[in-house]
């Protein structure tokens, strides 16, 4: 899927602008696009800038030059840049780095869900060590602002409830296959912090510690790649599942309340919990209770939104624009800093004019 994530300020500061007062960011996420030059680049911030975009926040992975190009592009247009690159998942690197399920299969070989879910074991030294120096590369390029951390955690041990048809499943509890990280280092780690044994443990799921030993791993390595991206005098923002508590922790293994990142960007995809706009309300309250960083609630667009009824696969849903003002206003209302759109590419004309006036009221 293709996904376009850009940052504060969107429509919000077209609005407000006549206002004298651009005070709601708006985020959207986004890919770098094939054949994408400073130039073209530029050209598409421009049109965002005059929508009242404050930052852009662009998928260039770990291609350094690509990172580069997008933060220039950014920063000649006056706009913020996030350098959003994919933590856990990655494919091709050392055959040992990968988590392994509680079946003692590697990550490496087979895949929950889908191919690309070849996740990383985030208790790995060496894994850690290889993280660190990436994201430390990234935020040594001059025009980042931001490093954006995404899938910083653990496979889905459970899949929101919308997608469960999706891939023929029923989740109503912790199946094996989806479930790490259960390799030696991990499981011996575990048995000297507690005394359990959970590899004789006759359901795994039901132990706490265990469940808590998954959510420190991811937490320690955050707080080390933050600390290095930090030391280069740069921020961290952090794509993260709704909650915590109602739904990350318990999902993928995120209680990303007690991480030390600098801003927040909860991934509240209404449709994919099968839940209407209104849950943007609910939702975005939690998450500001849970931390002291700036909450950018997300929402998830629906662009064919007249034949959403048709449309199979959820991850073609999203809100209507006739439900924007719903989310956004609820989001807001519940204390969010700002909102963020998956995709900035799926809003239509319709969108845009029903966030506008979402803003305006």
């Amino acid at each position: 899927m293709k996904i376009f994530h850009i940052v504060y300020g969107l429509a919000a500061a077209v609005l407000l602008a006549g206002c004298g007062k651009a005070n709601v960011p708006v985020y959207c996420w986004g890919g770098f696009p094939e054949g994408g030059t400073q130039e073209s680049l530029q050209t598409e911030f421009k049109e965002l800038k005059t929508r009242g975009v404050k930052g852009v926040c662009i998928n260039g992975g770990f291609d350094y030059d690509r990172i580069a190009v997008a933060a220039k592009a950014a920063r000649a247009e006056g706009l913020e840049y996030h350098a959003w690159a994919p933590c856990m998942l990655q494919g091709g690197l050392d055959s040992t780095w990968y988590a392994v399920n509680r079946l003692g299969q590697s990550a490496f070989k087979v895949q929950a869900y889908v191919p690309y879910y070849k996740a990383l074991d985030p208790r790995n030294p060496e894994v850690i060590d290889w993280l660190v120096d990436k994201y430390t590369r990234i935020a040594e390029i001059p025009e980042v602002d931001y490093v954006q951390l995404d899938y910083i955690r653990y496979p889905d041990v459970i899949l929101s409830r919308g997608l469960w048809d999706k891939y023929g499943l029923v989740m109503d509890e912790e199946y094996p296959v989806a479930d790490y990280c259960y390799c030696p280092q991990c499981t011996a780690a575990f048995l000297e912090k507690t005394g359990i044994d959970i590899l004789k443990v006759e359901d795994p799921s039901k132990v706490k510690e265990w469940a808590q030993f998954r959510c420190d791993a991811i937490t320690e390595l955050v707080c080390k790649i933050t600390d290095a991206v930090h030391a280069k005098g740069k921020k961290v923002s952090a794509d993260v599942f709704p909650g915590p508590a109602s739904h990350a922790e318990w999902m993928v293994r995120q209680q990303w309340n007690k991480w030390p990142i600098d801003m927040v960007f909860p991934m509240n995809y209404n449709d994919f919990y099968l839940e209407p706009a209104e849950w943007l309300a609910e939702i975005t309250a939690e998450e500001v209770k849970s931390t002291s960083a700036p909450v950018m609630s997300g929402l998830f667009i629906c662009h064919d939104w007249q034949k959403k009824a048709s449309i199979e696969d959820p991850e073609g849903h999203g809100l209507l624009p006739s439900e924007m003002e719903t989310a956004v206003r609820g989001a807001l209302d519940a204390g969010a800093a700002g909102i963020c759109l998956f995709t900035y590419g799926s809003m239509t004309p319709e969108h845009w004019e029903a966030l506008e006036k979402a803003l305006q009221r």
